[in-house]
């Protein structure tokens, strides 16, 4: 199966000698059922699929380097402006002990969230999840390309006061976890579909021992496997692994040899220069940079708390290698992109710190470099076809100077008429094609209500959800 997209008006392709992203028009596009075969001018062999992309945008599939695809849209109109004062304005730890959704919940989340997903462009996502029944069939059927990565900890968080973080360690039920993560990762890999892939994921940082995270670096650097986990996410996390260590998290996690080019860092934010910190030194970003260690950027969760990275310039600056991530609801990569250009210039006071391409080269090419691949990322030979398809028409796109910025200063998802993955269309006209969405949302909804009615049989107080959360507006009775 030839397809031919003809003389498509804006093209984002990537030149390897310059290493950046680059605007080039009226192309032809032409791809077979895995890969680009010929992009440039007027394409004069047969196809079996020609496409007319005049008044079209292609750029690169994104990648989503840290999302909770099987739990976190059950939190939708939950904890948006979910905050806990004294835990440093994070209700992390509160919500992730008290809702819990169930594991039918949980297939219906990851339709649900990797429909969100493939709608703003995402073609290749990071799948941190705990394993549940199924879990791989559904990540299959969505058509999209997953790295799996089943989670395992020695410890659970535990609330039994406002302010304070408990652990609940079973270091024995972790090393199971790990056993069957590396089973599932290697069923991932031998997977009929052919998308999945996987990655190790002890949790958290202040979850794991020291023990669990050495066996996990040690399988990591013989099997040639990624690793991702929770470091630098909260006050709470850095103030404990002070107390334990007496240094910061990214300092012990450098200490036992954790920060290596196949790890991905979610988020690293509360590095030791942070505002909200006061502490004494000023070596993680250069810990971070040295090396080669990857950091997964995910803005929104952060700012519903007051808190943002200071800032993503400068991390780039020092030569950390950023990508990108959704992490929550909404799991849509182009606003979490502008999300984070804005929050980057206000916390650097400075409206020059990051740019449009930073952004597209963190979603793309950043990634591969995470991924240890180079057919991912990019338009060009012999790369996989996977691609997103902006329509210029779009009002939002309107009028189309610079459709990249358009795109992620205004129109995001709205705009995308169509995801390919590795050549095949899996989104069109806002509908994923492999996807039953309609009884997702359903089943997610019914799931979400089992989940908030049992919240206060976890509360150490026995709060109901609505005390926990509160709507937005009061219900007045007629």
């Amino acid at each position: 199966m030839i397809t031919h997209f003809k003389n498509v008006n804006w093209v984002v392709t990537y030149d390897e000698l310059t290493n950046s992203h680059t605007y080039q028009r009226d192309l032809d596009i032409v791809f077979d059922e895995s890969e680009f075969i010929f992009i440039g001018k007027q394409y004069e062999k047969r196809a079996d699929l020609v496409v007319d992309g005049s008044e079209k945008l292609l750029l690169p599939g994104l990648i989503d380097l840290h999302s909770h695809p099987s739990t976190e849209p059950a939190q939708r109109g939950v904890r948006e402006e979910h905050v806990v004062p004294s835990m440093d304005m994070s209700s992390l730890y509160q919500r992730s002990t008290v809702f819990r959704l169930d594991e039918r919940g949980k297939r219906a989340a990851i339709q649900v969230a990797y429909g969100e997903l493939l709608r703003s462009g995402v073609t290749t996502v990071a799948d941190l999840s705990f394993p549940f029944e199924g879990w791989l069939e559904q990540v299959a059927k969505t058509g999209m390309r997953s790295y799996i990565a089943p989670g395992y900890s020695s410890a659970r968080w535990q609330m039994r006061s406002e302010n304070q973080l408990n652990f609940d360690w079973d270091e024995a039920r972790g090393v199971r976890e790990f056993e069957r993560a590396l089973s599932l990762i290697d069923e991932a890999k031998n997977h009929a579909e052919g998308r999945l892939d996987g990655m190790l994921y002890p949790a958290q940082i202040d979850t794991c021992t020291r023990e669990l995270l050495q066996e996990s670096i040690k399988v990591s650097a013989g099997h040639n496997l990624l690793l991702t986990i929770h470091i630098a996410q909260s006050v709470a996390e850095f103030q404990e692994m002070v107390l334990r260590h007496g240094i910061t998290p990214i300092q012990w996690a450098s200490d036992i040899g954790l920060l290596s080019d196949r790890t991905i860092l979610g988020h690293a934010i509360f590095t030791d220069e942070h505002s909200w910190l006061s502490w004494d030194t000023s070596e993680d970003l250069t810990l971070l940079a040295k090396s080669q260690v990857h950091v997964a950027h995910c803005p929104t969760p952060f700012s519903r708390y007051g808190q943002t990275m200071e800032d993503f310039g400068r991390y780039k600056k020092a030569g950390v290698n950023l990508v990108m991530g959704t992490d929550c609801s909404p799991h849509n990569i182009i606003e979490e992109m502008r999300t984070a250009l804005v929050l980057s210039r206000i916390s650097a006071c400075d409206g020059m710190s990051v740019s449009t391409s930073d952004m597209l080269h963190a979603a793309t090419v950043n990634a591969t470099r995470a991924l240890r691949r180079n057919d991912l990322g990019k338009i060009a030979l012999n790369c996989l076809a996977d691609f997103i398809v902006v329509d210029l028409n779009h009002p939002d796109m309107q009028p189309v100077r610079d459709p990249l910025r358009s795109l992620i200063f205004h129109a995001a998802d709205r705009a995308i008429c169509a995801v390919y993955v590795s050549g095949e269309k899996v989104v069109e006209d806002g509908v994923c094609l492999r996807l039953d969405s309609e009884h997702a949302y359903y089943e997610l909804a019914l799931a979400q209500r089992r989940m908030l009615d049992a919240s206060s049989s976890y509360d150490y107080l026995s709060r109901t959800d609505d005390v926990i959360s509160p709507i937005a507006l009061p219900i007045k009775s007629c």
